[in-house]
């Protein structure tokens, strides 16, 4: 069956940054078609506030009741999707370029990433609803009024301070459910999660300048077979998966933050030529690298 690409709805319960699809807010659950679903350019945050859903997340079964926050990575795949009637969720959907613009890839850790993918449900306290209502009420109100002058800026911080305040909900209960095991180092779950640590250090360190699955597999002595199958177990992700998420941050942070050329970036990444390193963008963001840097760059 084809995966279905899905995308924010329109209607007067839907808020947007703009004209765009970078930035939408949505009050009221809008029902979910049928079948596998993904979002190939969209990361997605959700707040259940009334009633149960129940879904497939990358083959791991997601429950969601009253005060569960949720938050989808892009790419990942979603199936079997059940709901009561009385069902209903705010959600808050953001591009990859617009993390970039409210700065939260400076906020989220490699273990965070690690951590969310395996664990991308938790349950808020009373105190963790009252305070995110204020913040969604806020940012719905500020949305509704595009008349200040600054505001794309005010829209963008209220995001920005909302997901820090998020953030430190998930690492809170991160850290409520780490239990101590002093014989945990003797299992083999153990040994595969710190393989898979170590993969994830290694693909962040090399900041985009190494992408071959068989290159990392060799710096920690397994098979890319191997590799491929622990990394599958313990974050439901392949090794590809993560060679270009951290590729791609690095691309979209010199041509975000720096005057390279592309020639010099194309260098600096290790690869072949420019106009090779102009179709893996073209490929995976969509838009050459001069339309990239034009698009987050030409307004500032």
């Amino acid at each position: 069956m084809e995966i279905q690409n899905l995308k924010p709805r329109s209607g007067s319960d839907t808020l947007r940054l703009g004209d765009s699809d970078e930035l939408v807010v949505m009050e009221n659950f809008g029902s979910l078609p049928k079948g596998e679903i993904s979002l190939d350019s969209h990361g997605l945050i959700v707040i259940c506030t009334e009633g149960i859903a129940q879904f497939d997340y990358d083959g791991q079964q997601i429950q969601l009741r009253k005060n569960d926050l949720y938050l989808y990575m892009a790419h990942s795949v979603v199936c079997n999707f059940m709901s009561s009637p009385d069902f209903n969720c705010r959600q808050i959907w953001f591009s990859r370029g617009e993390l970039w613009n409210i700065n939260m890839y400076g906020e989220v850790s490699l273990a965070d990433l690690t951590y969310l993918k395996q664990h991308p449900k938790v349950h808020l306290s009373d105190e963790d609803v009252a305070l995110l209502d204020d913040y969604f009420q806020l940012l719905c109100r500020r949305m509704r009024d595009q008349k200040p002058l600054l505001y794309s800026e005010i829209v963008r911080s209220l995001v920005s301070t909302m997901m820090l305040e998020m953030l430190c909900m998930m690492r809170r209960d991160k850290e409520q459910m780490a239990q101590p095991d002093f014989h945990e180092d003797n299992t083999p779950g153990f040994h595969r999660r710190q393989l898979a640590d170590k993969f994830m250090r290694l693909v962040e360190q090399s900041d985009g300048r190494m992408r071959r699955v068989d290159d990392f597999a060799s710096q920690l002595n397994i098979t890319p077979k191997y590799l491929s199958t622990l990394l599958k177990e313990t974050m439901s992700r392949r090794p590809s998966e993560m060679i270009k998420l951290f590729t791609l941050k690095a691309i979209e942070r010199r041509l975000r933050y720096t005057d390279m050329t592309m020639q010099e970036i194309a260098n600096d990444l290790n690869f072949p030529n420019a106009s090779f390193f102009g179709k893996y963008v073209k490929e995976h963001l969509g838009m050459t690298p001069l339309e990239y840097r034009k698009k987050y760059l030409g307004g500032k």
